[in-house]
Parts: C-alpha cells; structure tokens; sequence
C-alpha cells in the first residue's frame, strides 16, 4: 500500500503543474469518495424513512400522492446507484493511472471538466461528438 499523499485543504488541481501528479490524483480520489459517502448516506437515509413511513392511509387521494412520491424517490435512488457504479469505476481508472484521459482519443481531459464532472470519461470534444451521433440515431 502507498503512502497517503499529502494535500493541503485549499488544494485546486492547476494547468501549470504534470497532469495527473499525486496530488492531482489524490484530490480526485477524495472527490468521488466524498461524493460517494455522501450518496450512501442519502440511500441509508431514504430506506429507513421507507420503512417508518409505511402506514395505512385510509385516504385513497393521500395514499395516490405517497406511494407517486415513492416511486419518485425509488427512481432517484436507483439514478444514484447507477452513479455509484460510475464512481467505483472512476475510482478503478485511478488505480490504474488511466484517470483523466479520454477513452476515444487518449487526449487529457481538461481539469475544468473533471473537477465540475469527476466520472467524466471522455474530453469535451468527444463527448459532444458522441452527443450528436446519438443524436442522429435516436431521430431514426
């Protein structure tokens, strides 16, 4: 196991400093495990308020709004388990210092874009390359 790299709490990734350095790397690693604590968390959350909120509501018009508030808060969960996994695979792509590079070109993607979306997998050039393609097929 490696040592833990030190980083200051002011610490910002910089366009002056080699790509992808320890301290680059590390500041993102603690990103997607803080956005992924808090995620969980949320999840832990919303089970227990599931099962302390499960009543009988003699009301059909208030049992109809519950159980569409459920069903909205079950489908975001299950948007932020898809994200988890997204995490873990950034996470993953650290480990194997392929961090920060796009998938299709291998071109560095830009700080900016990583630190706004750390899951980004691909540069912004060829995410909206992507886009359009999908685009285009979708219409057919």
């Amino acid at each position: 196991m490696k040592p833990e790299t030190f980083l200051p709490d002011d610490y910002r990734p910089a366009e002056d400093e080699p790509f992808m350095n320890e301290r680059q790397l590390e500041y993102f690693r603690r990103k997607l495990i803080a956005w992924k604590n808090d995620i969980l968390a949320e999840s832990r959350d919303t089970i227990e308020a599931l099962q302390e909120a499960t009543r009988n509501i003699p009301d059909v018009t208030d049992r109809a709004s519950e159980e569409t508030d459920r069903a909205i808060e079950l489908r975001t969960r299950d948007r932020q388990r898809k994200l988890v996994a997204k995490i873990d695979s950034a996470l993953r792509r650290i480990d194997e210092g392929e961090y920060g590079y796009c998938e299709v070109t291998g071109e560095p993607i830009s700080l900016k874009r990583l630190d706004a979306r750390p899951i980004a997998t691909m540069s912004l050039e060829a995410q909206e390359r992507h886009e359009r393609r999908e685009k285009v097929h979708r219409d057919d």
